[in-house]
């Protein structure tokens, strides 16, 4: 083959070579660019909700505390001797000026006797004294030597009668005999106790209340005490201490519990709910609180544009039913099914609580 066609050769599988590239590039270039699928925007949750409106609801402190006798008295004999009869039983209720135990007299009527003999002596040198000294016949220091010795007769027979009272032990209070030191044959001293009695209507209901709380306590206020078997009774605040515990920074409050068939012995635990203020609240299930990116407590609810929206709550009390929160708009619908699975922002379907509604 010449140099010619060789060349002619080269040049032709050259166009060929180009023709093919040139085919090539004019698909890629002018095809059209595939559809890109449609993203479907996701239909609104649907979330079940209960219409709730604010009722007014009172604030309280809710407290542990400890019911105390109202007044504790141990009755102690105030002479000497062997006791000789004890009238009273334990658990008695007895009166004031009862006795609670008889104490022998010995020798107290010999004493007596002798005292009022002496005060019946001592009057007459008194006298006589008088009539002399009228009479010019004694001096007027006689006069007043007898009226001295007169005096100390009659206080020594007033010591006699006071200690021949002391015999009866008689109770200061009314109250119960809560508890007997001595019995019958045993021999008491000035001062030791005979028996204990407790005042036990009203009561004292005792609480600590925290540094924090106190400010809103005031004195004559009302509470309620509940028992251990559920049982509740009204009480009023009758005394708030002055100055904070140094170890627990609580204040020492009293209440007065009435208890006027006695049927509430001291000593209890009972738990005391002080109101302080009466505020709006909505009453839910505690179910519904949830925390949100800030760690606050609140409970969703859905506004005029079906709108969730998070509402930082704070509790007001509890009962059987649920609890009271405030933070919420007078007028409210809570989410009760489906708030854990939305947002604050997202816009939902909003259907009714197929539960009954609270009230």
């Amino acid at each position: 083959m010449s140099l010619l066609e060789r060349h002619r050769s080269s040049l032709i599988i050259a166009a060929v070579a180009l023709l093919l590239a040139l085919w090539v590039l004019s698909g890629v270039l002018f095809r059209e660019p595939p559809e890109e699928p449609r993203q479907q925007t996701p239909e609104p949750m649907t979330v079940a909700v209960r219409f709730s409106q604010a009722e007014p609801v009172e604030r309280v402190l809710t407290l542990q505390g400890e019911v105390e006798a109202n007044q504790r008295v141990v009755v102690r004999s105030e002479t000497s001797g062997r006791i000789s009869e004890v009238p009273v039983a334990l658990g008695q209720e007895v009166e004031v000026g009862a006795i609670l135990a008889h104490i022998n007299m010995d020798d107290r009527e010999a004493r007596l006797r002798r005292a009022q003999a002496n005060v019946r002596g001592r009057e007459t040198d008194y006298q006589g004294a008088q009539r002399l000294a009228r009479e010019g016949m004694q001096a007027q220091l006689r006069v007043e030597t007898a009226l001295a010795e007169l005096e100390a007769a009659r206080a020594d027979l007033e010591a006699i009668e006071l200690d021949i009272r002391h015999t009866r032990v008689q109770a200061p209070i009314a109250g119960v005999v809560n508890h007997r030191y001595a019995d019958v044959g045993d021999v008491l001293s000035r001062g030791d106790p005979v028996a204990e009695l407790l005042q036990n209507n009203p009561l004292r209901a005792v609480v600590q209340v925290p540094q924090h709380g106190i400010h809103r306590v005031r004195p004559g206020g009302t509470a309620r005490v509940t028992m251990m078997d559920g049982e509740q009774r009204d009480a009023e605040v009758s005394y708030i201490s002055a100055r904070a515990e140094t170890a627990t920074r609580t204040f020492r409050v009293e209440l007065t519990l009435p208890n006027p068939d006695r049927a509430l012995p001291s000593g209890i635990s009972v738990q005391v709910q002080i109101p302080v203020e009466q505020v709006m609240a909505h009453r839910v299930s505690p179910a519904l609180a949830a925390l949100d990116d800030q760690g606050r407590l609140g409970v969703k609810t859905v506004d005029e544009d079906d709108r969730v929206v998070f509402h930082p709550v704070a509790l007001v009390r509890a009962d059987s039913r649920g609890v009271w929160i405030t933070g919420l708009p007078a007028h409210a619908r809570i989410i009760t099914i489906g708030h854990g699975f939305v947002n604050a922002g997202e816009i939902v379907r909003v259907a009714d609580d197929p539960s009954t509604p609270q009230s």
